[in-house]
């Protein structure tokens, strides 16, 4: 073996972009990523700080684990206390519940675009294409007219936030029968404008034409003759840099269902494994702990703990959990969600079965477009006069489950509860499962499987490749390790 191609190892990151900390340890032989390691370097402990507490404490709790996606663990714990109490929220309480979760999750695409992930095409190493001199225009960090435009869509859209939620983050409106603000007719009015104001910035920019015929795309086709608004640029780019076979992750998918009204969801649950469908079974989840700093045996949520491995055992590199559905690693998100819910256009996006960078963007824009017409119909469809609120007893014995779909993915909340206190709390996150460490069978977590093959130039420390494979996932590292 020439020196040239001798293996080397470079640690990458801290990452910039990104929520919370995250370090790869990458190896490499040629030209190309051989190996990767994905260290989530932080430990909160928000799953000891549940322990004890009375169960209506985690809904005051577990949203502060994350800024952005607040939101989701507030519902995510919501059902798990609703599902303790045996109840379910009125239509208007689940209308409203829908509509604030998909707000923070469209406000989590957009912000992914136009400040997290476009902006690395501005980079200098890009610029002998064509279309460098646009894209710095547009999505330079910070100065970009895109990037500070996109801001204000953003803040606009959160007004919403603010007349149904009383704040953002952190809300406390969202409870396990419903929501506590009870809407009027201006309310509805006033939300209705927003989301009408929102969608006209989402033509005019990102797709360039009515959400509906970016929607209505179903083939592989279609998308690459779609030329119009800052997708259509961001098509050109994964055309040219070959983006549709970049990150491959692993051929299987995961959606614990998105926005449920009237027992059914917009998104529905389910599997897609190896491009067959299946039927989503919530026992076959277990945490491996095996590189995990932490001390305890492989188990179901339900029997896990958080204990942190002061040893910091040598074959340990990362405070993250690996989860795996039936001993195996899957793969969660927008595009997941599109894929499982049989939208036509998923399967094109496919490479050899497997995401990519081009697949996950145009899922989340694609996600984007779908949720603004479902906010809508469920602002025109509330009842100002009807309930929205329930009344809950928190029994003093349960064992119950709270899902829901993040922005990055399925989220899960394990609740036991005795003797009226929280016997035990696991929360299983979207970046869990993407970003997790290997198994006991030595299996890569899904980033680590789709970083293999990255290609990596010379003096790149941080290579550009192995950035736009982990930014199309969107980590949400402070969301990773409770």
């Amino acid at each position: 073996m020439t020196e040239s191609t001798a293996p080397r190892r470079i640690l990458a990151g801290p990452f910039n972009r990104v929520e919370g900390d995250l370090e790869i340890r990458l190896d490499i032989e040629g030209d190309a990523v051989r190996a990767a390691y994905v260290n989530s370097p932080l430990f909160r402990g928000f799953e000891r700080i549940l322990e004890g507490k009375d169960p209506r404490d985690a809904l005051t709790i577990v949203p502060r684990i994350c800024g952005i996606c607040s939101v989701s663990q507030s519902v995510a714990a919501a059902r798990a206390l609703g599902a303790a109490a045996g109840i379910s929220p009125p239509i208007n309480g689940e209308r409203v519940t829908s509509l604030l979760h998909a707000v923070e999750n469209m406000a989590d695409h957009l912000t992914h675009f136009y400040l997290f992930f476009m902006a690395d095409f501005a980079r200098q190493a890009y610029s002998g294409w064509a279309w460098h001199g646009e894209i710095s225009r547009l999505f330079q960090a910070k100065t970009g007219v895109a990037v500070r435009q996109a801001v204000d869509a953003r803040a606009q859209l959160l007004t919403i936030m603010g007349l149904l939620a009383g704040k953002w983050p952190h809300t406390l409106s969202i409870q396990p029968g419903g929501v506590t603000k009870a809407p009027d007719a201006r309310d509805r009015v006033r939300c209705l404008a927003i989301m009408r104001a929102f969608r006209h910035w989402l033509e005019a920019n990102l797709v360039g034409a009515s959400l509906e015929s970016f929607i209505a795309l179903n083939s592989r086709e279609a998308l690459e003759a779609w030329s119009r608004g800052h997708i259509g640029l961001f098509l050109r780019i994964s055309e040219d840099l070959d983006l549709g076979r970049l990150g491959p992750g692993a051929p299987r998918f995961m959606s614990y269902g998105a926005y449920e009204v009237a027992g059914t969801h917009l998104f529905k649950a389910g599997l897609n494994f190896d491009g067959m469908p299946g039927i989503l079974d919530t026992r076959r989840i277990v945490e491996d702990l095996s590189h995990s700093w932490m001390l305890g045996e492989t188990s179901h949520p339900f029997d896990g703990s958080t204990i942190p491995d002061e040893a910091m055992r040598d074959e340990a590199y990362s405070w993250c959990k690996a989860p795996r559905y039936d001993g195996r690693t899957v793969e969660v998100g927008a595009f997941a969600r599109q894929l499982i819910d049989g939208h036509p256009l998923a399967p094109a996006l496919l490479h050899d079965g497997c995401a990519n960078v081009r697949a996950r963007v145009v899922g989340r824009a694609l996600e984007l477009a779908l949720s603004v017409v479902a906010c809508e119909g469920w602002i025109k469809d509330i009842e100002v006069a009807s309930d929205f609120i329930s009344p809950a007893q928190i029994p003093d014995f349960a064992q119950v489950t709270g899902l829901c779909e993040a922005a990055r993915g399925s989220l899960g909340h394990w609740l036991t509860i005795r003797d009226g206190r929280i016997a035990g709390y696991q929360i299983v996150a979207p970046t869990t499962w993407n970003f997790s460490p290997r198994d006991g069978q030595g299996v890569p977590g899904a980033l680590e499987a789709a970083l293999v093959g990255a290609r990596v130039t010379d003096g790149e420390q941080t290579p550009l490749s192995v950035q736009h494979i982990v930014r199309s996932f969107d980590p949400c590292m402070v969301c990773t390790v409770h």
